[in-house]
């Protein structure tokens, strides 16, 4: 097991695949001459899954980046939630019949808008709640009853998250 600065990774393809995107982000600003402190650097940051198919990706288009995520689903009940459920998300948005929202990591902060195909019919929906297993390049996808989050599964799709 190797620690790092980026926290414990344990595979030595990430480790790998950490440093050529630090390089890659290196050498792009050398050529461009971009500086720190003279305007602003896009980082990409690479999750390490638990799914060795996993392989997340990153593209940018205008106010959208499109990224690779693990995509699940729950529903306010118990059994997706805990048996202490109120149906009041993190962000303390009590749930209603019909809503559509995802739970995703704190890196991802409330109000931020997605895009997942297959989801909300393509529309945007807001990031209003979190879940413990919710972590990196992962998201939760809520839904009104406990079959229609089971009959959505684990889906790896391209997400786009609004900047």
């Amino acid at each position: 097991m190797i620690k790092g600065l980026w926290g414990v990774i344990n595979n030595p393809v990430s480790l790998v695949n950490v440093f050529l995107v630090a390089a890659i982000i290196y050498l792009s600003s050398a050529v461009t001459g971009v500086k720190g402190a003279s305007g602003p650097i896009t980082l990409l940051s690479t999750t390490v899954s638990r799914d060795a198919n996993f392989r997340p990706t990153l593209e940018q288009s205008g106010d959208w980046q499109t990224v690779r995520m693990r995509v699940t689903a729950y529903c306010p009940c118990r059994k997706c939630c805990g048996k202490h459920a109120k149906g009041i998300t993190a962000s303390g948005y009590k749930i209603h019949r019909a809503d559509t929202l995802v739970a995703a990591d704190k890196k991802y902060s409330f109000g931020t808008e997605v895009i997942i195909p297959g989801y909300n019919n393509n529309r945007p929906v807001k990031v209003l709640d979190r879940g413990s297993a919710i972590y990196g390049n992962r998201l939760d996808v809520l839904f009104d009853s406990h079959e229609q989050a089971l009959k959505w599964g684990v889906r790896n799709i391209d997400v786009k998250v609004h900047r």
